[in-house]
């Protein structure tokens, strides 16, 4: 039997793209706050101004495929906690992050782009993020910023709300916690050849949040769900 590969390749091609959902474009504003051995301990606190960028690749009504960026500082004062002991130490800190964030979004609902029977649904993320900082030192019981840049990765917890407001653009609003695997975004925890110390709780590594809303723009071919035998 003689196969004819041209023909495979078409009908695998006209396959993904007959089943392929619409793809989301869109840009991200929002605060974040850091949850770490520094500062205030409310896990949910926006303080600093995040902006970034999305891209979503809707796999079917329920599921995506996403990728996206997000810059934003990090800061952190022991005089905003309720804690006398933070308090009395003093610490504070800032650093600038960059983060690019891997993973899947589940909708609660069939949100199909192009339905209106349904027009909103929850949703939750997870995935890997890389992020990068900018390494804090303790010297004479001041935490300094060396400007060396640093990265680690972790996980995003992300829970949302996301509602069609035009024919083309959705519109989403999400907390989303980052746990990272590192301990020193503020400066605890730090061993090297001229640096042996630390400070709060060495067995917990350090979080931030985001509290964003999302704006995309909808874009590409309509699903086909015809017969393709026929």
């Amino acid at each position: 039997m003689k196969f004819n590969w041209q023909k495979i390749l078409f009908f695998i091609l006209f396959t993904q793209v007959s089943f392929s959902q619409i793809y989301e474009l869109g840009f991200t504003y929002g605060k974040s706050n850091f949850i770490g051995d520094v500062g205030n301990t409310t896990f949910i606190n926006p303080s600093e101004n995040t902006f970034g960028a999305v891209f979503k690749w809707n796999r079917s009504a329920r599921h995506s495929y996403r990728i996206s960026y997000n810059k934003s500082t990090l800061s952190a004062d022991d005089l905003d906690s309720s804690d006398p002991r933070r308090i009395e130490r003093g610490y504070n800190f800032e650093t600038p992050i960059n983060e690019l964030s891997l993973g899947m979004e589940f909708n609660f609902l069939d949100f199909d782009l192009h339905d209106y029977d349904v027009l909103f649904s929850p949703y939750i993320y997870s995935g890997i993020i890389y992020t990068t900082f900018q390494e804090q030192l303790l010297a004479n019981n001041v935490l300094i910023n060396s400007k060396q840049n640093k990265s680690t990765f972790g996980i995003p917890m992300v829970v949302g709300m996301k509602y069609r407001i035009l024919d083309k653009l959705i519109f989403s609003f999400e907390f989303g916690a980052r746990y990272t695997f590192t301990d020193k975004i503020d400066g605890n925890n730090m061993s090297n050849d001229d640096l042996n110390y630390n400070f709060g709780n060495i067995n917990n590594d350090d979080w931030y949040m985001f509290s964003t809303f999302t704006v995309t723009y909808t874009f590409g071919r309509n699903p086909c769900y015809c017969n393709i035998g026929k």
